[in-house]
């Protein structure tokens, strides 16, 4: 049974989704707060699974309150809950296992509990600095000043430049203003490979490998441009065993 807290200033909005879980059969509701201050106080007291969370309330907003948990050394799941869908994108941002539009419907609310069940978040529990990865299967990026979630599937390649990267599909190219490091980190559960100090691959996009003097080699990859990349010398060795060369 999963130890759940309802966090929403509005108790209708408390007394539905009780009542949705309760028909769950897998969700025990343990707490409930109207604001973040309240909710604060009663995860210091006691460790949740799951905090559904509503983002429009009095003082912190769902969304800080969420980054200000992500400061703990042990983070439970968050499924935020809201009537506003223009968040979502932050929300995925701070790891959140889903976005949950009002009114909810019961199927939909199971959806997200059974996500949570499956471990289908970046983390159950916050892991150091320099173990952090997380793993998803979508990246926000900018194209035309909107805001999308780009699945990964679709990345053939990211490249850097000055303080940005930039996101390479097979026909088109976004802007993240996530540094590559980062990147590499969260993709670090899939075929991507930081090939060059400006260049993470995705292997399994890759259609030539061409080699080169010195014992280096360039990639050609799958997008419509056929583009090739360079792979550093020192990075060679490491990407030939992953390959199998």
């Amino acid at each position: 049974m999963l130890r759940a807290l309802i966090v929403d200033d509005e108790g209708p909005a408390r007394s539905e989704l009780r009542y949705l879980l309760e028909t769950t059969g897998d969700v025990e509701i343990v707490g409930e707060a109207t604001n973040a201050r309240e909710a604060l106080e009663l995860i210091e007291a006691l460790d949740y699974d799951i905090v559904f969370l509503d983002i429009e309330m009095p003082g912190l907003n769902g969304l800080d309150f969420a980054e200000t948990m992500r400061k703990r050394s042990s983070v439970p799941a968050v499924i935020f809950v809201s009537a506003y869908s223009e968040h979502a994108v932050k929300a995925f941002e701070l790891e959140a296992v889903d976005y949950l539009v009002k009114p909810v419907t019961a199927d939909r609310l199971r959806d997200a509990v059974d996500k949570v069940k499956r471990g289908e978040r970046s983390r159950l529990s916050r892991p150091s600095d320099g173990e952090r990865k997380m793993q998803i299967n979508r990246i926000p990026v900018e194209k035309a000043g909107k805001k999308i979630l780009l699945p990964i599937e679709d990345i053939i390649f990211i490249s850097s430049k000055d303080d940005y990267s930039y996101i390479h599909t097979a026909d088109a190219r976004y802007i993240s203003s996530t540094p590559l490091r980062i990147l590499e980190e969260r993709l670090a559960e899939n075929v991507f490979y930081r090939v060059h100090r400006r260049f993470l691959v995705n292997l399994n996009m890759v259609s030539e490998i061409t080699p080169m003097y010195g014992g280096t080699f360039t990639l050609t990859v799958k997008d419509n441009a056929r583009t090739q990349i360079p792979v550093s010398r020192r990075r060679s060795s490491g990407l030939k065993e992953t390959l199998g060369l």
